[in-house]
C-alpha cells in the first residue's frame, strides 16, 4: 500500500525510460533500458516506469527485462484505460519483485472532445473499470488524469473519487502540457486532498512538463500541497520541452531542507554518472549550463567569483560538486599508466567492464595518450561511454580517409562492416563532413535525413576530444547517435553510423508494433 500523504518521505518515480523515450530521437534498446534500470535502482529510485508494454513487443520485453534486474525499486508499466493494455502490462510486470500498473485517461474538456470523443459519464465509467481491472493483477495501482490542470475542478474531484473507490493507491495529477504555475498547481492538490473522500489513504503524485520552464517549481509546489510522489526524468528528458529534472528535484529538497522538510532515498553522488548514462544511450548531450549535472554547473570564470571561491567555497556554491558525483578533474592518468591503475580509475568513475571490454578500453586509452597531452577524467568517461555505445553494432566504421582544404572538391574514403561484411566506398561533398556522410550513405544505403549535426569539446585545448551528436529521421521516426574521438572527422563518421544503427533498430521495433496492432 502507498504511504500516507503526511509522511515526509517523497517517492521518486523515474519515467526516463517511458516519457523520456518519447523525446524525438531518444529511443532506447532493451539493453539500454536494463543498464539504466540497474543504475536507477542502485541510486535509490523508488519506482521505475520502464515503458508502455502494449505499445510493441519490444517495449513489453524491455519492461519485463528491467524488472528482472531490479533489487529494490518498484517496476511500473503504463497502460491506457483499455483491458488489452492493462492485461499486457500485468503480464510484463508479473515476474518483478514488486510491480505497479499505471493506467490513465484524459479528463479535460478539450481532450475528451477531440482526443477521446467521449462524454464525461463515459470517462467516469472508464476510470472505475480500468482501476478495478488493474487491481485484479496487483495491489499497487496508479491512476492518472491526463491533462488534469486543464480539467474542470468538480469533474476532476469526481474522477479522483472514482479511482480511489475502485482501489487506486496512487493518484497522479499531471500537468501534461506544462500549462500550470506553482500557486495554481499547489492549490489543486490541496483541494483534492481536502475535499475528496478517501484522499487521506492514498499517495498523490505530480507529473510536470516543462513547456513554460516551470516543471521543477511546480513539482515542489505539489509537494507543499500534499503530494508525496514526484514523477521526473534524468536530464529533464521528455516530450516537447521535457519533464521535471530528477537531479534538480533531489538537490532542491536536499539543499533547501529548512524550507522543504522532505526527504528522498536517492544517493545524490550517483547523479552525474547516471546523467551521463542517459546522455550516452539517448544521444542527447547535456547542455553545459544544465543545473546540477552540466559541465559548467560548478565552473567559475568571473574574477570576483574566483576570488570568493578561493576564500570560501560557499560564497558562490550552494552544494559541493562531489555531492552530486562531479569530482575534481584528475591529471594522474597518462601514457605511463598501467592496466591496473586504469582499471582502478574506471572503478572510481563507476565502470565495471568485462576483461575483453577492459582490454579494448585500455588499448584506446593508450592511443589517446599518444595523441593528447593531458588525459582528464572527462576524456576517459567519453572514451568508455563511446566504446559501450558502439559495441556490437550492425554497421561499424573500420577506416576513414578524408581529403579537405581550400582547394576542392573535398572527398572521403570509408571502410565499413555491414552485418559483418566489409564495404568500401568513396564520395565527394560540400566539405569534409558532407563527404563522409555521403560515403556512409553509399556504403549503407538509406533514406534518412540529417536533422542535427553538433560538435562539442570534451575538455579544453586544441587537442581535446570531440563529442559529436547526429540526429537522423526517416518515416516519422527520429533518432540520435553520439561518438567521441580526438579526430573530429572520425567522431563525425562514428556518430552518423551510431544514429544509423539506432534508426534501423527503431524501425524494426516499429514494424513489431505495427504487427501487434
Amino acid at each position: 500500500m502507498s504511504a500516507p500523504r503526511t509522511a515526509s518521505k517523497v517517492v521518486v518515480f523515474d519515467t526516463t525510460m517511458r516519457d523520456g523515450e518519447q523525446s524525438p530521437g531518444a529511443a532506447m534498446t532493451l539493453e539500454n533500458k536494463v543498464e539504466l534500470g540497474r543504475a536507477l535502482d542502485q541510486m535509490g529510485v523508488d519506482v521505475i516506469e520502464a515503458g508502455f508494454p502494449n505499445a510493441s513487443n519490444g517495449d513489453f520485453e524491455a519492461v519485463r527485462a528491467v524488472g528482472a534486474v531490479l533489487e529494490n525499486a518498484v517496476l511500473c508499466g503504463l497502460s491506457r484505460a483499455q483491458p488489452k493494455d492493462i492485461e499486457r502490462c500485468a503480464e510484463a510486470i508479473k515476474a518483478a519483485k514488486r510491480g505497479r500498473i499505471h493506467t490513465f485517461i484524459s479528463t479535460s474538456p478539450i481532450h475528451m472532445k477531440h482526443k477521446l470523443n467521449m462524454e464525461s459519464h463515459q470517462v467516469l465509467d472508464a476510470v472505475t473499470a480500468s482501476v478495478t481491472l488493474a487491481r485484479k493483477f496487483t495491489a499497487d495501482v496508479e491512476w492518472s488524469a491526463e491533462d488534469a490542470t486543464r480539467t474542470e475542478r468538480d469533474f476532476l474531484r469526481r474522477c479522483v473519487e472514482a479511482a480511489i473507490r475502485a482501489g487506486a493507491t496512487t493518484i497522479n495529477i499531471p500537468d501534461t502540457v506544462g500549462y500550470s504555475y506553482p500557486d495554481e498547481y499547489r492549490a489543486i492538490f490541496e483541494d483534492l486532498i481536502g475535499n475528496v473522500p478517501g484522499a487521506d489513504g492514498v499517495t498523490f503524485s505530480s507529473h510536470c512538463h516543462n513547456d513554460l520552464g516551470l516543471a521543477v517549481a511546480n513539482s515542489l509546489a505539489a509537494v507543499q500541497g500534499g503530494a508525496r510522489q514526484i514523477e521526473c526524468a534524468l536530464n529533464g528528458l521528455g516530450e516537447r520541452a521535457g519533464n521535471a529534472a530528477l537531479e534538480e528535484i533531489v538537490m532542491a529538497l536536499k539543499v533547501r531542507g529548512e524550507s522543504l522538510p522532505y526527504q528522498t532515498d536517492i544517493d545524490p553522488s550517483h547523479l552525474m554518472r547516471v546523467s551521463q548514462i542517459v546522455a550516452r544511450i539517448t544521444g542527447f548531450p547535456v547542455q553545459y549550463n544544465k543545473a546540477i549535472v552540466g559541465k559548467n554547473a560548478f565552473s567559475h570564470e568571473s574574477g570576483i567569483h574566483q576570488d570568493g571561491m578561493l576564500k570560501h567555497a560557499q560564497t558562490y556554491e550552494i552544494m559541493r560538486p562531489e555531492d552530486v558525483g562531479q569530482g575534481a578533474t584528475s591529471l594522474v592518468m597518462g601514457k605511463l599508466s598501467g592496466r591496473h591503475a586504469f582499471k582502478n580509475k574506471l572503478e572510481e568513475l563507476g565502470y565495471a567492464l568485462s576483461d575483453n571490454a577492459l582490454a579494448d578500453a585500455f588499448h584506446r586509452f593508450k592511443d589517446l595518450c599518444d595523441r593528447k597531452r593531458n588525459v582528464f577524467d572527462e576524456d576517459i568517461i567519453a572514451l568508455v561511454d563511446d566504446q559501450i555505445a558502439h559495441a556490437d553494432q550492425a554497421i561499424q566504421v573500420i577506416r576513414l580517409r578524408v581529403v579537405a582544404g581550400t582547394e576542392g572538391p573535398q572527398s572521403a574514403e570509408i571502410d565499413l562492416t555491414v552485418d559483418g561484411e566489409p564495404v568500401w566506398r568513396t564520395a565527394r561533398g560540400n566539405g569534409p563532413v558532407d563527404a563522409i556522410f555521403n560515403a556512409i550513405k553509399a556504403a549503407a544505403p538509406h533514406e534518412a535525413q540529417l536533422e542535427l549535426y553538433q560538435v562539442q569539446a570534451v575538455t579544453e585545448g586544441t587537442d581535446a576530444q570531440a563529442n559529436v551528436s547526429v540526429r537522423l529521421s526517416a518515416n516519422g521516426r527520429s533518432v540520435s547517435g553520439r561518438a567521441a574521438d580526438a579526430d573530429t572527422l572520425v567522431a563525425s563518421a562514428r556518430a552518423y553510423v551510431a544514429a544509423l544503427n539506432r534508426l534501423k533498430a527503431v524501425q524494426a521495433r516499429g514494424r513489431g508494433a505495427d504487427a501487434a496492432a
